[in-house]
């Protein structure tokens, strides 16, 4: 149901609770509005939140261009599903909302965020559309879409191109354009980009085997392309290696010693392919000496799109929020 875009992120919470993934994880803190949200809406998002796919659009001015259109950050549009109590949240998107378009017998809510419109679709009984794209056909079309469901499935074509390179049963999964950074050339994958002597994509994806194994691929353009940033790559290893035997006399945590040696970067003709494998007892501790904020964050006018991982800010209304985060 996505629109086109330069990135596509999908993880399915579903699996992670059936496969009791995130078990050893600690519970998720709730602010003042994330709970006043639960409330009125009775939806917690780590508990009814089965699906959630992102399209992220690059601003135009990027290098390599983008679909974001003026934006000067990149723009995202979202589909969740899960368990959805569908009076309660329209009544909740309602109340935010400046106004409320009739589109095609779906209402579309329009919530002021930040200086620009957040637009909220509920699509069915457990489907909910968001986009902060300034373009109001984008969501439009998602709803075109939706409505389509029993047709054969096609979506956009950068998708298309790379999705059979998804491993099969992968938790998450991202597809993106990284573009190499230069100066005025921002990158959605931060000082990461250097590793990119040329445009590349990306696919990454998260499966869970007793242990969480990660691979990123990068599909470039020629084998020289890939050589170099399996090199660059490689020296980013040495030095987490380096990282690992300068820790301090009381040794190695097993977790962590056995992540670092998960570690490997190879080439395969124009790929270049990084595996880990993350023990759930890393998970943990991450998570558990992860500081908590002291205060709620000054609200900011850009959005943070550091994302791979996961840590973006956005203007997704409180539709999206634990632990402080603002979905796209």
């Amino acid at each position: 149901m996505l629109p086109g875009a330069d990135g596509f992120l999908y993880v399915n919470l579903k699996w992670v609770r059936t496969l009791n993934a995130a078990s050893q994880l600690p519970p998720v803190s709730h602010d003042l509005e994330y709970q006043q949200f639960i409330q009125e809406t009775d939806f917690q998002f780590e508990r009814d939140l089965d699906q959630a796919a992102f399209a992220v659009h690059y601003p135009a001015s990027w290098g390599g261009g983008g679909t974001g259109g003026a934006a000067t950050e990149p723009r995202f549009s979202e589909i969740f599903v899960g368990r959805i109590q569908h009076d309660r949240l329209k009544a909740y998107l309602r109340r935010i909302a400046k106004s409320v378009d009739d589109y095609n017998s779906t209402d579309i809510f329009n919530i002021p965020i930040e200086g620009r419109t957040v637009r909220v679709a509920i699509l069915g009984v457990r489907t909910v559309a968001i986009s902060n794209h300034d373009d109001p056909q984008l969501i439009r079309s998602i709803v075109d879409r939706s409505r389509k469901l029993a047709s054969p499935f096609a979506g956009p074509a950068f998708l298309r191109k790379y999705y059979k390179n998804v491993p099969l049963a992968s938790l998450a999964w991202g597809i993106v354009r990284v573009e190499p950074a230069g100066p005025g050339s921002p990158s959605i994958f931060g000082g990461w980009s250097i590793l990119f002597p040329r445009p590349a994509t990306v696919v990454i994806s998260a499966r869970y085997i007793r242990s969480l194994h990660l691979k990123a691929e990068a599909f470039t353009a020629s084998e020289d392309d890939a050589r170099i940033i399996t090199d660059k790559a490689s020296t980013f290893l040495t030095l987490f290696h380096a990282a690992e035997g300068s820790v301090t006399a009381q040794g190695v945590d097993p977790d962590v010693k056995t992540f670092f040696e998960s570690l490997k970067v190879t080439q395969q003709k124009t790929r270049a392919v990084l595996t880990a494998t993350v023990p759930p007892g890393f998970i943990r501790k991450a998570f558990a000496e992860s500081p908590s904020p002291l205060a709620p964050a000054t609200p900011h006018t850009e959005d943070n799109a550091g994302a791979a991982s996961g840590a973006r800010k956005s203007d997704t209304p409180n539709t999206t929020k634990s632990r402080k985060p603002r979905a796209k």
